[in-house]
C-alpha cells in the first residue's frame, strides 16, 4: 500500500491509521494508494477527508476517531447526535463533533457526486468510520443505521481494517485504473502526491498509462521514462517477432554500431542480390517445367 501524508495532525488515531496502511507490504495485504488529510471543494462547500484509499477494486473514505476510555463496553453510534459508551457520552478524538455516521455519509456522498461529475460515477465510493481505542479494551459497536455504502468499525490493530478491505476485494471487480487514480489526484489538487505509473501498476491498477496525467507533477520524469521503456520493449518485441533467419544477409554480415565497413556492406548487398536471383531462377524453372510437362 502506497501512503501519501499531507499536513499530519499527529493525532493518535491518525498515527495508528498511517502505521497500519504503511505496514501492508506483503502479497496477501490490500494493495492500492492512500492519501491522508486531503480536502475537496465541491459546490461551494469544503470537505476534509481524514484519508481516501483507492484500491484496484474500490475507493474508500476513512474518517478516524480515537476513543478515550479505560473501560470496554458497547458504543452506540446514531446517525445524528452524540455517540455513547455504556449510556455515557463517548470521549472521541475526532475532526468535529458530528456523529461518526453523519460525517461518514456526508463525505461519501460528496466524493461520489464529485467523481460522477467527472465521468467516474459508475465507481461506487464506500465510507467507514474507524474508531481506535487509546487503551486495549473490548468495544462492541451498536450501529443504529446500516447502509452498504458506509460502516463503522473499531480496532486496536490493523486486522479489522485489513478484513474490511478484503471483503470489498472479494465482492467487487477491477474498477479503478491507474489513469483513474491519476485523474482523481489531479482534480483534488494533490498532484504532488501522485505516485509514478509503475508504482500504481505494481499495486494492481490496470493500464494503459496516459503519461500526460502526470505532467506538472514530481513524477513526470518517471512517467515519461516509463513510456520510453514501454516503447523500447514494444520495438524489441517487434524485432524478435520478425527476426530474420540465420542465412539472411543481415545475419551473416551484420551491421556494427559505430563502424562503417564497406566490405561488409558490399558482401551483404551481393549476398542479397544473389539470393534474389536464385529464388527467381527456381521460380522460373518450376513455372517453365509446369507449362512444358504439365497437363495440356
Amino acid at each position: 500500500m502506497l501512503v501519501q501524508v499531507q499536513d499530519s495532525t499527529d493525532s493518535f488515531a491518525e498515527r495508528s491509521l498511517i502505521d497500519w496502511l504503511s505496514g501492508w507490504g506483503s502479497t496477501d495485504s490490500p494493495h492500492g494508494v492512500a492519501t491522508v488529510n486531503c480536502d475537496l471543494l465541491y459546490q461551494g462547500a469544503t470537505y476534509h477527508f481524514d484519508a481516501v484509499v483507492w484500491t484496484p477494486t474500490s475507493c474508500v473514505v476513512i474518517d478516524v476517531a480515537g476513543l478515550r476510555s479505560e473501560h470496554g463496553g458497547t458504543l452506540h453510534v446514531p446517525l445524528t447526535g452524540r455517540s455513547t459508551l455504556n449510556g455515557v457520552r463517548a470521549e472521541l478524538e475526532a475532526a468535529d463533533d458530528r456523529s461518526l455516521l453523519e460525517r461518514s455519509r456526508e463525505h461519501t456522498f460528496a466524493l461520489q457526486s464529485w467523481l460522477a461529475a467527472r465521468g467516474l460515477g459508475q465507481r461506487m465510493v464506500h465510507g467507514i468510520a474507524l474508531i481506535v481505542p487509546f487503551q486495549r479494551v473490548p468495544i462492541q459497536i451498536d450501529q443504529k443505521v446500516h447502509d452498504p455504502s458506509f460502516d463503522v468499525i473499531v480496532g486496536d490493530d490493523a486486522e479489522q481494517l485489513r478484513h474490511y478491505f478484503g471483503v470489498l476485494a472479494e465482492r467487487e471487480t477491477h474498477r479503478w485504473t491507474a489513469n483513474d487514480v491519476a485523474s482523481a489526484f489531479r482534480s483534488l489538487g494533490i498532484l504532488a502526491y501522485l505516485p509514478a505509473p509503475q508504482l500504481l501498476l505494481d499495486e494492481g491498477f490496470l493500464g494503459p498509462i496516459d503519461v500526460t496525467l502526470w505532467h506538472g507533477g514530481p513524477a513526470q520524469a518517471e512517467a515519461e521514462q516509463y513510456a520510453e521503456d514501454l516503447a523500447e520493449l514494444e520495438r524489441t518485441a517487434g524485432m524478435r517477432r520478425f527476426r530474420a533467419p540465420w542465412y539472411s544477409p543481415w545475419r551473416l554480415y551484420p551491421r556494427e554500431v559505430g563502424d562503417i565497413d564497406l566490405g561488409r556492406a558490399f558482401m551483404r548487398a551481393m549476398f542479397a542480390i544473389g539470393t534474389f536471383v536464385a529464388v527467381a531462377w527456381i521460380l522460373w524453372f518450376v513455372i517453365t517445367a509446369f507449362f512444358t510437362y504439365g497437363p495440356s
